[in-house]
């Protein structure tokens, strides 16, 4: 048992690390467009060319890495994640530093996945949820506690620094791997074709596209939160870090949720939350006329909005488990996928949304994809009924 506790620290360990390297460039975006001479906007095309190299390699790198061994593979990739980072932390030119994010999203996706393979097999089966949840936990730990730390350390000194400090635990955490991971994980061989027939599994491409809505449920209205808070609500900047800070908090709280939820009933509880969010939603422009109504509205929400991630993430396995053995590392990246194309979706309504209707009318476009989630929840839980029911028929048989 100590032995799985040091390895499931380590895994959070990564998913912290991976975490504190995506979104710590949200933080100190201004001293790297000062820093390297450009103006804040085409500082911005970072996040945006991070999430689309994520998104695209995630899925080229787990279908192609499947031939090969799971511990090899991720101590190579975790490689040249640090080789990544540490040329961020030493560039000094925009097109160095943006090849250099490139570098670190083309295997962020990869990594991911692979630390949740390892968590689903090392975990003992009754606490392979609430380990799957403590990753998801590790992002929001590293957006609450890592990234204003890095935006603290750049302030006081230079980003290159806070890319510095990445890199050696970069490095503590390749050690770390290296020596208490399992070399050997079960692995079933299996060519493109073999693992892309899983996604013509109803059950998995319903879950995909339940992941898609859910993110683009939150950041519909999550886009634009810092104006939510502070010309909808009327909080001051000195105010805004904590407010954050409290979100993140409820975030990690909201991770936990998930996994309790994953360990229990699964994806068959979600329709209830989805109605909430629906409700919640629609409240919203009532609840923005007042501070303590506004926040604790926006509290809940972060709360219950992502509980779908922990279940999701154990369907996608249990399934590849069962019939697709072979795709079972393409089955741990799809929640990663899926989320991201969500949040692109996500924000673009929040724009179109904002232009057209301002600022109390986010909740309303969020509300549409609420909805869509509700209903793509419930025609999942039926077919995965009507699976069931075929297989203990064909037993019976």
């Amino acid at each position: 048992m100590n032995k799985y506790r040091w390895q499931a620290s380590a895994l959070v360990l990564v998913a912290f690390m991976l975490g504190c390297n995506e979104f710590m460039v949200v933080g100190v975006i201004s001293d790297i467009a000062r820093s390297l001479r450009v103006t804040v906007a085409t500082a911005g095309y970072l996040v945006t060319i991070f999430a689309i190299v994520y998104a695209i390699s995630t899925p080229l790198i787990t279908i192609f890495g499947n031939r090969f061994n799971r511990y090899k593979t991720l101590m190579v990739l975790l490689l040249i994640f640090l080789v990544g980072n540490t040329w961020s932390g030493f560039a000094t030119s925009y097109g160095w530093f943006l090849v250099s994010r490139m570098l670190t999203a083309a295997v962020a996706g990869a990594i991911e996945s692979l630390i949740i393979l390892f968590a689903n097999d090392i975990a003992p089966r009754n606490k392979r949820a609430m380990l799957i949840s403590w990753l998801a936990a590790g992002f929001s730990i590293a957006s609450v506690v890592g990234v204003p730390i890095g935006t603290a350390i750049s302030t006081a000194t230079s980003w290159h620094v806070a890319f510095h400090l990445i890199s050696v635990l970069s490095l503590l955490t390749c050690v770390v791997m290296a020596v208490i991971l399992p070399r050997d994980l079960p692995q079933a061989a299996g060519g493109i074709k073999d693992q892309l027939v899983m996604l013509t599994d109803k059950r998995i491409y319903l879950g995909a596209i339940l992941i898609l809505f859910s993110a683009a449920a939150l950041y519909a209205y999550y886009t634009y939160i810092r104006p939510l808070l502070t010309t909808g609500l009327g909080f001051g900047t000195i105010a805004l870090n904590w407010l954050l800070f409290a979100l993140g908090l409820m975030s990690i709280l909201g991770n936990r949720l998930s996994g309790t939820v994953a360990e229990r009933d699964g994806l068959t509880t979600m329709p209830r939350f989805y109605v909430v969010d629906i409700i919640l939603l629609l409240l919203l422009p009532v609840a923005m006329s007042n501070r303590v109504t506004g926040f604790g509205l926006f509290l809940v929400l972060t709360l219950i909005i992502s509980v779908v991630n922990s279940p999701i993430q154990i369907h996608f396995l249990d399934v590849a488990e069962a019939d697709y053995p072979q795709a079972t590392l393409l089955a741990s990246s799809l929640n990663a996928i899926f989320f991201n194309i969500g949040i692109s979706l996500g924000s673009a309504t929040a724009s179109v949304v904002l232009v057209r209707g301002g600022l109390l009318s986010l909740g309303y476009g969020a509300t549409v994809f609420a909805i869509l989630s509700l209903i793509v929840a419930v025609i999942l839980n039926r077919a995965n009924a009507a699976h069931q029911r075929q297989r203990v028929a064909v037993k019976e048989d």
